[in-house]
């Protein structure tokens, strides 16, 4: 089918609650992606940071190809290698103990948030469950974890929310502070809130944080459906502040192209959820381990580098246009935010598509850039010069 057709049969087969852009996506190589009529895109997007390993990854293709052909399914009530693998895998690069998986990053929230409940109630009875995040924070969009989110712009049209959640300022004690009673069991944040404008969070704060939460006995737990999985150039960008979490989450990047998400807990917390209280049917799906598995064999301390050498040649390379539509340029490894002073983001992304780039925006003002990790500096070269020329044109 033509990209034409396949709009016109989305349009009448498919409920409209995406605003996509008029391109239709047929196959793609490394950092590049290709229509069926064969026009080449530069991805600064990977899938809003899923295809951390870039398209037709060998490895990846091969593990997941493999795996198909073997098992694709079975439950939980039995055991398969890949699952077991991957969570050897991370807890061996983390220190931390144990790991549930689910199928994505809102799902992996709610059982954080299910874990902050039940750690709570096991020491201290009910009454003590609200949990503390982040005005701007994204936290999913299922009923619980929309009012987890600190945007209130989310919480409209699907009344009622779940109760329990209240809202301090980044980067603010004193915030944090105000919001805190003694029926808090835990704070919820992003190490960079990334659909809230690649907000950047202050490591002195996070420091400070952690220190509060011991001295309460709160969960102190980090979303990273969006930093993990070495986006920042660090596995989790929970290490760029030298703290450990209650827990972790984790989805997008780490199954290479597959739904996967989970989360991951240290001794304190690795025994709260036991038998019978937490479940997913496709959690731990062996096809998409295994692509996990190939994910993180490729993501060692050489790749890890790399991510921060590009991002940090990103940025310098944006920062020296020095043009006048751009207030701001922020990020770690490849998660970019560009902030524009005087033109709307959604326009500015829909031109770069129309000249041969994908890009995303954030917030209100901002141009998100989440490359596949393994992006060439060719790639972002071409990428970087139809951003400069769109940018330059507005």
């Amino acid at each position: 089918m033509t990209t034409q057709e396949l709009i016109k049969s989305e349009s009448e087969h498919i409920m409209q609650t995406y605003g996509r852009f008029p391109v239709a996506l047929e196959r793609g190589s490394g950092a590049k992606l290709y229509s069926p009529e064969g026009r080449e895109y530069i991805d600064f997007t990977a899938g809003i940071g899923v295809n951390s390993m870039g398209y037709a990854n060998e490895k990846w293709v091969a593990a997941v190809t493999e795996q198909a052909g073997k098992l694709a399914h079975t439950s939980n009530l039995f055991y398969t290698e890949p699952c077991i693998r991957l969570a050897e895998t991370l807890t061996a690069r983390t220190g931390l103990s144990r790991v549930f998986f689910c199928n994505s990053g809102a799902e992996a929230n709610e059982g954080m948030i299910k874990l902050a409940r039940k750690y709570s109630y096991d020491k201290y009875g009910r009454g003590r469950a609200t949990i503390i995040t982040l005005h701007n924070s994204f936290h999913g969009r299922t009923i619980t974890t929309l009012k987890a989110t600190g945007q209130a712009h989310f919480h409209d049209y699907f009344f009622p929310f779940t109760e329990g959640f209240r809202y301090a300022m980044a980067n603010s004690m004193e915030s944090l502070h105000a919001a805190y009673s003694r029926n808090v069991c835990a704070v919820m944040l992003e190490p960079i809130q990334g659909e809230g404008g690649v907000c950047m969070i202050d490591p002195d704060y996070v420091r400070e944080l952690r220190e509060f939460c011991d001295e309460r006995d709160l969960l102190l737990m980090f979303d990273e459906v969006q930093t993990g999985i070495g986006r920042t150039g660090k596995l989790f960008a929970y290490e760029h502040f030298g703290v450990t979490p209650d827990a972790v989450s984790f989805a997008k990047g780490i199954g290479g192209g597959l739904p996967i998400g989970g989360f991951i807990c240290p001794e304190k917390t690795a025994e709260v959820l036991g038998k019978g209280q937490h479940g997913t049917t496709f959690g731990g799906n062996p096809v998409a381990c295994a692509g996990a598995c190939a994910v993180l064999e490729q993501l060692d301390d050489a790749l890890l580098a790399e991510v921060t050498e590009k991002g940090n040649y990103m940025r310098s390379v944006i920062s020296g246009w020095n043009l006048d539509c751009v207030s701001d340029v922020r990020g770690t490894g490849l998660m970019t935010g560009v902030q524009l002073r005087s033109a709307e983001p959604g326009a500015v992304a829909a031109k770069c598509v129309e000249n041969g780039l994908l890009m995303l925006t954030a917030g209100s003002d901002v141009l998100r850039m989440l490359p596949p990790l393994v992006i060439t500096r060719d790639e972002l070269d071409q990428g970087l010069e139809i951003l400069k020329s769109t940018l330059e044109a507005i």
